[in-house]
């Protein structure tokens, strides 16, 4: 079941069509969210990214388009999937719903929920074998449209035929200084010893709603110092612990690059730490 503007489809309607600005233009955002027996997790945090995303690409935000409001959307669309108690991925994508070419008519938006069920009510570590190579054919160009979740993902979509093609698990982006910015489906970390290292926002990477709280456990954890700066890709192969992080797989460990094999002693530590504030969230 799928809610177009709040009214609850089944799967097989066509609601779309061929003036869809998301399908004809990339003009469209979303956010994919983590919700177990109908408790959304970090959901301030994603109502917060949306909205500050909805202004950057000017689109006019509905007065209804509150937290509770939508809170309620996200619930409803739960229930009428039988996953009331049950983890959930729910995808909530938002484009401007108007006429025009490039430049549109107005800027007043739709939206649509959809729902799938997860496996695992808590973040889980797989340390089963996930090898990484990177994507060098394009890059991502570092801005500030580079940080948002929107629809043009056409880099992230053929690094990912990149990956599978060749028998990686995925692939890191480089921006176009040639530094390590992300993963195709969520945020790196590289530890060295007791230093955490992740890509700042300057340098393109999306502002993952995973990577907000890891910044967060990290900055109150003492035995870890945290380093928010550019990763050449040399220090891959130095670095003791690689991991990719996204707000529906938690935290996953890469287990090797190239000739490098990686442990995942500091991922499963955070694990713990992680599943702690998902509860409180």
């Amino acid at each position: 079941m799928v809610n177009f503007n709040g009214n609850i489809l089944n799967n097989e309607t066509l609601f779309l069509n061929e003036t869809n600005r998301g399908l004809k233009y990339g003009d469209a955002l979303f956010e994919t969210i983590r919700v177990v027996n109908s408790k959304i997790f970090f959901w301030e945090d994603h109502y917060l990214r949306l909205m500050a995303s909805m202004r950057i690409l000017r689109m006019e935000i509905p007065m209804n388009f509150t937290m509770e409001f939508l809170q309620e959307e996200i619930l409803k669309t739960i229930e009428r999937n039988g996953l009331s108690k049950s983890p959930a991925r729910i995808r909530f994508t938002v484009f401007r719903d108007t006429d025009g070419l490039y430049t549109p008519d107005r800027n007043t938006v739709a939206y649509i929920m959809e729902a799938k069920e997860l496996e695992s009510v808590f973040y889980t570590l797989d340390t089963s074998a996930y090898e990484v190579e990177l994507y060098k054919d394009h890059w991502v160009n570092a801005g500030l449209l580079s940080t948002l979740k929107t629809s043009n993902k056409i880099i992230n979509v053929i690094s990912g035929i990149f990956a599978k093609e060749n028998d990686y698990a995925n692939c890191l982006l480089l921006n176009q200084n040639k530094s390590v910015v992300e993963a195709i489906n969520g945020n790196i970390f590289l530890v060295s010893g007791n230093t955490i290292k992740t890509p700042p926002l300057e340098d393109g990477c999306l502002n993952g709603i995973l990577r907000k709280q890891l910044l967060k456990i990290i900055e109150k954890t003492e035995a870890y110092v945290l380093e928010e700066t550019s990763i050449s890709p040399f220090e891959l192969q130095k670095a003791d612990e690689l991991f990719i992080t996204n707000a529906i797989s938690g935290i996953q460990p890469i287990s090797k690059y190239r000739k490098k094999e990686y442990k995942s002693e500091v991922a499963n530590d955070l694990l713990g730490k992680l599943n702690a504030m998902a509860r409180l969230s």
